[in-house]
């Protein structure tokens, strides 16, 4: 029996709607998450800290065997691995913690025996600014602030603020601040990632003269790691697309006018006339706010070698990125801990393999991840 013409018309409509939404939604540059990995022992977790501390944004591992900690309120601490302790070094009066601003970002001087300098970022004053600060490490405590980068546009949302130093040259990230149109603007600080020398000059090869911007286009940046001459960085979508990028010289990553890869008529053309440079991995219809960002290559955890850590808070997970022998592309992923821990806000690496994970939480956490003895 043939449908009635009434029946035969809705589904018709029906199909091409559904069509429709299918053409219209934007496709991940890669899969979602393979899932938890089924092989990871469970033992081999074990909560560091997890009291004393609240709501940590940095973790770094330092020359001194030490995780040395930022707290969003102003505070910079060292961390033992082994025993928990905390050490605190600083506390840092003109942090002005706003929403998601405060104290943020940290690096310590690669050559940090013979220069004992640690770069700090936080969010200060009325109106609402964001600065880089040099100190110096003496007596166990910081000293001698000296300012490298002020008067960037800071909010309550967006605000970057990861550190990275390579060679001798200083990466920051920033967010756009509320602000999304200024992220294509090369006059403007905010929505970039920023290249300065060391002393906090501006490189004479910089894209743009006596300009500080490497890269433009970004929303909200907080991951930021060097590995095998790779600048990569981790970065929040608004309702979809969280990103990882490759981030090249003078190149755009589109926002606000695209999010994620360049797969719909109009992110097309701006792409093509905008010289945009699209993630190697994201997210999709979705976001994970992804975070911290470190890159893992050690026989400690050997299915983790040569892939891309990111932490999100949203999701609650660890993501594990493998990467092309080539490191330009994402092969696959996993997920690890998911809901286990809370926020995962930053993930760093020990010289032994050993992975160490913090939690956006008050009390906060630091969380160690290695496979047993």
């Amino acid at each position: 029996m043939k449908p009635a013409p009434i029946f035969t018309a809705l589904l018709v409509l029906v199909c091409a709607g559904s069509f429709l939404a299918a053409s219209c939604h934007k496709k991940s540059t890669n899969p979602p998450p393979d899932g938890e990995d089924p092989d990871w022992p469970k033992d081999s977790v074990r909560v560091v800290v997890q009291q004393g501390i609240s709501r940590p944004w940095e973790i770094l591992w330092g020359p001194d065997d030490h995780i040395w900690m930022t707290e969003r309120g102003g505070k910079v601490s060292r961390v033992d691995p082994k025993t928990g302790e905390l050490k605190p070094l600083l506390t840092i009066s003109e942090v002005v913690a706003n929403g998601e601003g405060g104290l943020l970002g940290m690096v310590l001087h690669p050559s940090f025996a013979q220069q004992p300098f640690v770069y700090l970022v936080y969010n200060y004053g009325s109106p609402y600014r964001e600065k880089v600060v040099r100190y110096r490490y003496e007596n166990n405590t910081l000293a001698s602030p000296t300012t490298i980068l002020d008067n960037i546009p800071a909010a309550g949302i967006h605000n970057g603020s990861r550190l990275l130093i390579s060679g001798d040259k200083l990466f920051i990230t920033t967010g756009d601040a509320a602000a999304s149109g200024n992220a294509q603007l090369t006059t403007s600080l905010s929505g970039k990632v920023l290249r300065l020398n060391l002393d906090g000059s501006i490189p004479a090869d910089n894209p743009i003269p006596n300009n500080p911007l490497w890269s433009y286009g970004h929303r909200n940046p907080q991951g930021l790691v060097m590995a095998n001459n790779i600048l990569y960085a981790a970065e929040h979508g608004a309702g979809i697309e969280d990103e990882v990028n490759i981030i090249e010289k003078q190149r755009n990553y589109g926002w606000p006018t695209v999010e994620g890869p360049c797969n719909t008529g109009s992110e097309t053309a701006f792409c093509t006339a905008n010289n945009v440079k699209g993630p190697i991995w994201s997210t999709g219809g979705s976001t994970f706010a992804l975070c911290g960002l470190d890159y893992y290559h050690h026989e400690r955890i050997p299915q983790w070698k040569n892939s891309l850590l990111v932490t999100s808070l949203k999701n609650t997970t660890l993501y594990q990125l493998q990467l092309s022998a080539d490191g330009k592309t994402v092969t696959g992923s996993k997920t690890y801990f998911t809901g286990k821990f809370g926020r995962l806000r930053d993930v760093c690496v020990s010289p032994n393999g050993r992975v160490y994970i913090c939690t956006d939480e008050s009390p906060g956490k630091i969380i160690e991840v290695s496979k047993p003895e």
